[in-house]
């Protein structure tokens, strides 16, 4: 098995009697975008600036490519690009000089050129900071956390406040990213973003791991029952529940049905359910308005492991940093070396 580039151990941050952070362990592999996943305030913040060395751990261990970050920050900050919650640059800096002055702090820079290509910010280049979209400052964010060359990139909380549109483009990027052989550590309490981004993740809550692997194996790990949900023609429904409900009592693949909206019936049963009913309703020649397969989510993890439905706005205080972290791109954490 190859070195994690990043390792966390047992961290624990506190701030007086408040602890941020109680025993977080994980590891990400090179070439992972690998998720820090949780509702505000669960630590996540916290857990990757100590982990960048801005912050300082009261237990624990934390490696970026096998150097601790704690006793030896700078010697990482040249591999480390780091994109926080707040992007704070001066009004009138535009895009390219933005880039040209962050890239003038490392002695092996990326172009800034190249970067404006990678992040289409090519055609905003004389745009002044203040002007930008949302969208577009979060663009220059992770521009500027590349700037230096990084092989690690950690962005926290890079959609917060996106439309729609502009967050499925931010998607679109990261992953160009990635592509480019950067390793990505990305912040979120978007369940949705985690599950269409992340390799693997982590899911803390008050401090704590209470969910690790991929998006895909927590779902299934949860429950492996399905759930159909079939719509008929009014004509039909009433034929319909009668064959499904035959169905359920006599076939091992389905456990039972129950109403749903009009015209609607749910059917539970095992991962071979639909190959149950879809022969049932074509002997019965009875041909559905739609057929779709519930799909369980990220939430069900966390309900599952919490005994709590996610609010991703819950527990505000229980990371003094979660809403007042360090602000700004720190990309110039790695320069002047």
């Amino acid at each position: 098995m190859t070195t994690p580039v990043v390792e966390v151990s047992h961290l624990r941050k506190t701030y007086g009697e408040k602890v941020a952070v109680d025993d977080v362990s994980f590891s990400v592999q090179q070439g992972e975008i690998f998720g820090v996943l949780g509702p505000n305030g669960a630590g996540k913040t916290t857990t990757v600036e100590t982990l960048a060395g801005l912050r300082t751990a009261d237990g624990g261990t934390v490696r970026v490519l096998g150097i601790d970050t704690q006793k030896n920050p700078a010697a990482v900050r040249g591999d480390l690009g780091v994109q926080l919650q707040e992007a704070a640059l001066h009004d009138k800096i535009t895009v390219q000089e933005a880039l040209r002055l962050f890239a003038s702090f490392y002695d092996d820079a990326a172009d800034p050129e190249e970067l404006m290509r990678l992040l289409d910010l090519t055609q905003h280049r004389g745009a002044q900071f203040a002007k930008l979209s949302g969208g577009l400052k979060q663009r220059l964010s992770i521009a500027l956390a590349l700037v230096g060359n990084p092989k690690v990139a950690i962005l926290d909380e890079l959609t917060t406040g996106l439309d729609p549109q502009a967050r499925r483009a931010t998607w679109d990027l990261v992953e160009r990213v990635r592509d480019t052989g950067v390793t990505i550590l990305l912040v979120t309490h978007f369940m949705d973003e985690a599950e269409r981004l992340c390799d693997r993740l982590v899911v803390i809550d008050r401090g704590n791991v209470v969910a690790q692997g991929t998006p895909a194996g927590l779902i299934d790990a949860i429950d492996e029952r399905r759930t159909v949900v079939v719509r008929l023609a009014e004509p039909d429904r009433i034929r319909g529940r009668e064959v499904l409900a035959r169905l359920a009592e006599t076939h091992p693949d389905v456990e039972g049905i129950q109403d749903g909206s009009p015209r609607e019936v749910v059917v539970t049963g095992t991962r071979r359910v639909l190959f149950a009913l879809v022969p049932a309703l074509a002997e019965a020649d009875l041909v559905p308005d739609d057929v779709r397969t519930v799909s369980k989510s990220l939430e069900d993890v966390f309900l599952a492991v919490t005994g709590r439905q996610y609010d991703p706005q819950s527990d505000p205080q229980s990371d003094p940093q979660s809403d007042t972290g360090a602000e700004g791109v720190l990309a110039t954490e790695g320069a002047r070396s």
